[in-house]
């Protein structure tokens, strides 16, 4: 303040005391007090922005993920199909990919997974196991079938060996049941696709993950394959785009905070120097006097 450095100048140019006022009141950021404020500052602003980047690469992981997923969902049905064993064990990237299979169904465990909707009507996935030459079976829905489940309605599976092409998909979890499965399912029904569902139901291994086959026959029709869980822009990946927002938010508020302290320690330290803040009054020899009688014992 121009005014504040003309009180302070001397009559000869006054330089020394200009500097030295403004010394005096910027010395307040060499306390203890401030040296802890400026070094949280410092290392908590790089945090909360690494911290933000991160969660917005997240989401941007997300995004490239799910674009992936709806171009594989687009040509699963003439693209152009890998070894099912080199897709397995499944994972983000392999998922949704089209993959190609030899083996045998099992006729003898035909089952039908209850309460799933296409197209906004309701209807049964039609599931089926291939025994491949690996061991392991690989769950196959072969379709979709509209109305209640019917196995009545459900076209026979093929017999020999079969060479069966589909879209890999991820295993499903207990929240993809539909709500008829909470009570109990007859059997030959299945709450949800997964390894862990069918390990009491079929006497032999299975794998993780299942196909579904997009060239279907009636009255059966293709199920779309989907992103698997917690891939593709589902809540989570919104979540991570708030947390990104908040992260940077708490970055700017802690620049905020120091530079709120700041002019508050600036202007008190002004006031102080200039004289504007009275210094406590000294004791009087009468005071001083006072405090170093003993008080009198009570009677």
């Amino acid at each position: 303040m121009p005014g504040v450095a003309a009180q302070e100048e001397s009559p000869d140019g006054g330089g020394p005391r200009v500097r030295t006022y403004r010394r005096d009141v910027y010395r307040f950021l060499l306390t203890p007090r401030w040296w802890g404020i400026n070094i949280f500052a410092v290392l908590a602003i790089p945090v909360c922005l690494l911290m933000g980047s991160w969660q917005l690469g997240r989401f941007d992981a997300r995004v490239d993920n799910h674009r992936e997923q709806q171009d594989n969902a687009s040509r699963a049905a003439h693209a152009k199909a890998e070894p099912l064993g080199s897709l397995l064990p499944i994972t983000e990237k392999t998922a949704g990919r089209t993959a190609e299979t030899r083996g045998r169904y099992d006729t003898g465990h035909p089952l039908l997974v209850p309460d799933r909707t296409l197209d906004g009507k309701s209807g049964a996935y039609v599931l089926s196991l291939l025994r491949t030459d690996g061991g392991k079976a690989i769950p196959v829905v072969r379709g979709w079938l509209p109305g209640k489940p019917d196995a009545a309605d459900v076209p026979p599976m093929p017999r020999g060996e079969v060479t069966v092409k589909g879209v890999l998909q991820a295993s499903e979890s207990h929240e993809a049941a539909g709500p008829g499965a909470a009570g109990g399912l007859p059997k030959g029904q299945l709450g949800f696709i997964s390894a862990a569902g069918l390990v009491n139901v079929v006497p032999y291994d299975v794998h993780n993950a299942w196909l579904t086959v997009q060239h279907t026959e009636k009255p059966l029709r293709p199920v779309p394959p989907v992103a698997p869980d917690n891939t593709g822009l589902d809540m989570k990946a919104f979540q991570n785009l708030g947390y990104t927002a908040e992260w940077f938010v708490f970055a700017g508020f802690v620049i905020f905070m120091w530079f709120r302290l700041f002019r508050r320690e600036r202007e008190i330290a002004k006031d102080a120097a200039l004289g504007l803040i009275p210094e406590p009054p000294e004791p009087s020899p009468e005071d001083d006097a006072g405090r170093s009688r003993s008080p009198a014992a009570p009677v």
